[in-house]
């Protein structure tokens, strides 16, 4: 593998706006974001010789926030991120944040995003208030990004189940979240209905490489379902990235159940825990698993396509 076959894109990179953690603190959340900055990403990026990061909101992203203070902070939050890539061109790239549940001012937010701010696509969290992204309350949303062939990007997000006690959400919970809200879009046909749109789901899919095939093949014996094929056909359609899923059994699954051309490099900075972004991409990049043109598809072949097709 040559240099250049090692510079990464990195579509799983969090931004932490100052003044994001600092309103969290006000309204007393409990989350409690990692320490951050531009030049600390930037540095880290240059330790795992990761070209360009797409920055993006997590979890809790808006949430925190009354419903009409929400899309004030969402622009806010990408005006903010866009300065970052204004600055840093070459290594910095944003997934802008949408005012959701309001379908009304996510369009809205979603067209000064793309139009005005030249992002690289939006971010969605994997439920809203109770409903996952399969729910027809979505459809105008995913009308409009699929009439732009909008690159999408999911993360997961707290459900409304309780937490397991003394083990947090995004050890158990947020691969459970993607994977259920993969399995909505796709069962209630929102993956067969708008083909245009990218969209990636976080952490290798959650579950979904070990259990597609049983998703589709219970969810074929549904009335009016789909076949077994063509639901796993849907399923194959979403790219999936590596973060804190770049382990042996992990890459074996995303080779077997993933179309190749659809598996992009993550690392999940800053808020992969104890250093596990660092732990992960190395592990990644020592894999004996995958060829060179496979490691080279996976670092930055892939994503350079999926964006330079949104342009």
């Amino acid at each position: 593998m040559n240099d250049m076959d090692n510079d990464k894109i990195d579509v799983h990179q969090h931004v932490v706006p100052p003044f994001w953690v600092e309103g969290l603190r006000e309204r007393q959340s409990p989350h409690r974001p990692p320490a951050w900055s531009p030049e600390a990403a930037l540095a880290f990026m240059d330790s795992r010789r990761i070209a360009r990061g797409v920055l993006s909101l997590t979890a809790p992203s808006l949430n925190a926030w009354s419903s009409h203070e929400q899309p004030a902070l969402a622009r806010r939050v990408n005006d903010y991120t866009a300065e970052l890539a204004a600055r840093w061109p070459a290594r910095l790239g944003q997934f802008a944040t949408l005012p959701l549940p309001d379908i009304d001012a996510a369009l809205a937010e979603a067209r000064h995003a793309l139009d005005v701010l030249h992002a690289d696509g939006v971010v969605l969290l994997s439920n809203y208030g109770g409903l996952f992204l399969g729910d027809p309350f979505f459809e105008p949303l995913w009308q409009e990004l699929d009439r732009r062939g909008a690159v999408v990007f999911i993360h997961p997000s707290r459900t409304a189940l309780p937490e397991l006690a003394g083990t947090p959400a995004p050890f158990v919970d947020f691969p459970f979240a993607t994977t259920r809200t993969a399995v909505d879009m796709v069962l209630k046909g929102v993956m067969d209905r708008h083909r245009r749109m990218r969209v990636i789901l976080s952490h290798a899919g959650g579950f979904l490489p070990y259990a597609a095939h049983r998703f589709a093949t219970c969810g074929a014996t549904m009335p009016g379902a789909a076949s077994v094929e063509t639901m796993m056909d849907a399923f194959r359609r979403f790219w999936l990235d590596t973060a804190l899923s770049a382990n042996a059994p992990a890459i074996a699954a995303l080779k077997m159940f993933a179309d190749p051309s659809r598996v992009l490099f993550g690392s999940d900075f800053p808020y992969a825990p104890g250093g596990a972004a660092e732990v992960y991409t190395a592990m990644l990049d020592a894999s004996t698993q995958l060829s060179p043109a496979e490691h080279a598809a996976i670092a930055h072949v892939n994503a350079g396509e999926l964006f330079a097709r949104s342009r």
